[in-house]
């Protein structure tokens, strides 16, 4: 790999950043990239990412990119320091608990079936939007059980897009860049404000109108954090809920309509039984769209001299894990790009991360997916449209740039 003065690998990365990430697990468990002057190392092998993120996991906090990312978006549970996050988590943990699944699946379920009741035979839908606006109404709802105005509403379906699908870009662009002029930027910057705004605004409702009817907003207002930090929290929600959900679903959809073999071993499965516990292929097969399309970056910062991998690394080292090349990695995955439900499963998964920082929505998450995978798949198949090209956008979650489908009857 050629490191070019001052810009180091950066026009390699930024020429196509997929195939970069994935061809450095070529080079070793450790490897060396130059971003710009900044020299980071890239952890490629399953047990030197468990020894960064569990083992020795008290030795790194969050790195660069999500300094960046925390003062764009607030200090909510992903871009949070380590002190900040352990208390944070704990607050938060209850509104996650299992035994409020129950009701949130209830949500799921009817937003899913108002979906597919929406869809016609023979109808082109756009399934990267219709999966994007499901997944925000479905996390928008459970956050709040008083139906925010259809103002509030429509704001954070205007600005959460723009700021999903930008934050990765924006926070790998240099600081001294902030203040130019350029229109992704001012986009971003509007967004994040107004969407800040309209989160104040529902966040002064609940407590002008003493609101507290078990909602995740209002279980978030119940304990120590002011509302500052609440809404920093409800934005995190809003984003990673929403992309994560949505771009999986899309994936899945992309593949089931690519193979349509699968596709039927998931309709049969799904329309003989509810018991999502007993729909275990399906599971498999979101499981394999998710680590086809995973997050593509993840970074963290040493505090103290560090030796991963038996080399000595000094405090402020950065250190980068790319989930999306651990999963495409031909050493962990035998031929990585195909399609394969039938896999077996292995220690290289990362699509939720791991240890202490592990996301705290993750079965929120896959109830949502398996629902809405079961919902569809019941009644509809969707087919790929001829000729059209599925291209996967760099971002914090890897979504289709477009990915038309045809609704077709069971």
């Amino acid at each position: 790999m050629i490191s070019w003065p001052l810009l180091g690998h950066l026009p390699a990365l930024a020429r196509d950043p997929f195939a970069f990430l994935v061809s450095l697990g070529e080079c070793g468990d450790l490897v060396r990239v130059d971003v710009g002057t900044l020299p980071v190392y890239v952890l490629t092998s399953p047990e030197l990412i468990h020894q960064v993120l569990v083992t020795d996991a008290r030795d790194y906090t969050k790195g660069r990119l999500f300094d960046r990312v925390r003062v764009l978006l607030g200090s909510g549970l992903v871009t949070a320091d380590r002190e900040t996050h352990h208390r944070q988590r704990r607050l938060i943990q209850p509104a996650f608990h299992r035994a409020r699944l129950p009701g949130y699946a209830e949500v799921m379920r009817r937003r899913a079936q108002a979906l597919v009741d929406s869809w016609r035979p023979g109808q082109v839908v756009a399934v990267d939007k219709a999966m994007h606006e499901l997944s925000l109404a479905t996390v928008t709802e459970t956050m709040f059980s008083t139906e925010p105005t259809d103002a509030a509403i429509a704001e954070i379906h205007r600005s959460l897009p723009v700021i999903s699908r930008n934050t990765a870009i924006r926070a790998l662009t240099p600081k001294a860049l902030d203040r130019l002029p350029i229109p992704a930027h001012r986009r971003f910057d509007t967004a994040a404000k107004r969407l800040r705004a309209v989160l104040d605004q529902i966040i002064g409702h609940y407590h002008d109108h003493h609101i507290d009817n078990g909602d995740l907003l209002s279980l978030l207002l119940a304990t120590p954090m002011s509302d500052v930090q609440v809404r920093d929290e409800l934005v995190t929600i809003l984003t990673a809920g929403t992309e994560t959900s949505a771009a999986a679903l899309s994936w899945a959809f992309h593949h089931l309509g690519r193979h349509p073999e699968i596709a039927e071993r998931v309709h049969a499965e799904v329309t003989g039984t509810d018991d999502l516990a007993k729909l275990t292929y399906t599971d498999r097969v979101l499981t394999e769209a998710m680590r086809l399309h995973s997050v593509p970056l993840v970074m963290r910062r040493a505090l103290v001299p560090v030796r991963p991998g038996g080399r000595d690394l000094p405090a402020g080292t950065e250190l980068v894990i790319s989930p999306y090349a651990l999963h495409r990695d031909p050493r962990w995955y035998p031929d990585p790009e195909r399609f394969d439900p039938d896999r077996p499963r292995t220690a290289a998964f990362l699509p939720f991360g791991a240890g202490s920082r592990k996301c705290i929505g993750d079965t929120f998450a896959r109830t949502e997916m398996m629902i809405v995978l079961a919902t569809v798949l019941r009644r509809l198949h969707l087919e790929p449209v001829p000729g059209h090209r599925v291209r996967e956008v760099f971002a914090g979650v890897p979504h289709p740039q477009s990915l038309p489908m045809i609704v077709q009857a069971r």
